[in-house]
C-alpha cells in the first residue's frame, strides 16, 4: 500500500496489533491517560523500542535511513521542543511562500519569526511546532493532542489546516484526541485503547 502499514506491531506495555493508514486518511486515537497513546506514536516514529513490521509505501523501515524515516513520518509531541532563542532559529526556510501560508492559516503574521521563544504561550508554541513540522512535507503525521492548549478559534484553525493539508498533500494522519466531537469532525475512522489493546471506536 502507499501509506503506512503496521503488522503485529508492538511496544513495551502494548499488545501487538496491525493497522493500515491510507494516504489522505485521518484515524484518531483515544483512551484514558497513561494507556499508551504517546508510547504508540513514539514507537511508530522510531523514538521508542518496538517490535513487529512497519512499512511506508511498501518500503520496510529497515530499508529507510532513520533520519529519512523521521522526516517522512513526522511526530508532533504534546509538548513541543525549542532550542534557539528566537522563532526564526527553528525554521531553515523562513522566506518561503509555503511557510507564510501556514503561518497565516494558524493565525500568525511573518513577524512571528522575530519573536523570542520565551514570550510564546503554550498554545502559540504548539501552533508554531505544527508549522515547523508541516513545512517539511511529511507523508505521515503523528499528532499527540495538537489542540489541547488552544482556544476554540485556534482549535478551528488547526483542524481546518490539517484537513486541508492531508487532502491536498495526501498525507496520512494518526491523531490523538480526547474530544469525541473533534474525532467525528476530523477523522474517517477512530481507534481507542481498551486496557492494553486497540479496538475500533463506533461513531454512533
Amino acid at each position: 500500500m502507499d501509506g503506512l502499514a503496521l503488522h503485529n506491531f508492538s511496544s513495551p506495555g502494548l499488545q501487538p496489533f496491525s493497522l493500515e493508514l491510507q494516504p489522505g486518511q485521518c484515524i484518531t486515537l483515544s483512551g484514558p491517560s497513561g494507556c499508551g497513546k504517546t508510547r504508540l506514536l513514539r514507537a511508530i516514529a522510531d523514538l521508542d523500542p518496538n517490535a513487529g513490521t512497519i512499512a511506508l509505501a511498501d518500503l520496510p523501515r529497515n530499508r529507510i535511513a532513520p533520519t529519512d524515516w523521521r522526516r517522512q513520518v513526522g511526530y508532533l509531541p504534546a509538548e513541543s521542543h525549542w532550542w534557539g532563542e528566537k522563532v526564526s532559529d527553528h525554521f531553515a526556510d523562513q522566506d518561503s511562500a509555503e511557510l507564510e501560508i501556514l503561518l497565516s492559516a494558524l493565525g500568525f503574521s511573518s513577524e512571528v519569526m522575530n519573536w523570542e521563544i520565551a514570550r510564546l504561550s503554550s498554545g502559540e508554541r504548539q501552533r508554531l511546532a505544527l508549522a515547523r513540522l508541516l513545512i517539511g512535507n511529511p507523508k505521515v503525521l503523528l499528532l499527540d493532542e495538537p489542540t489541547a492548549n488552544l482556544d476554540q478559534e485556534n482549535i478551528g484553525r488547526v483542524e481546518a489546516l490539517l484537513t486541508q493539508y492531508r487532502t491536498e498533500h495526501h498525507t496520512a494522519l494518526l491523531w490523538v484526541s480526547h474530544d469525541r466531537a473533534q474525532r467525528q469532525r476530523v477523522a474517517q475512522a477512530a481507534l481507542r485503547f481498551h486496557k492494553d489493546t486497540l479496538e475500533s471506536e463506533p461513531w454512533s
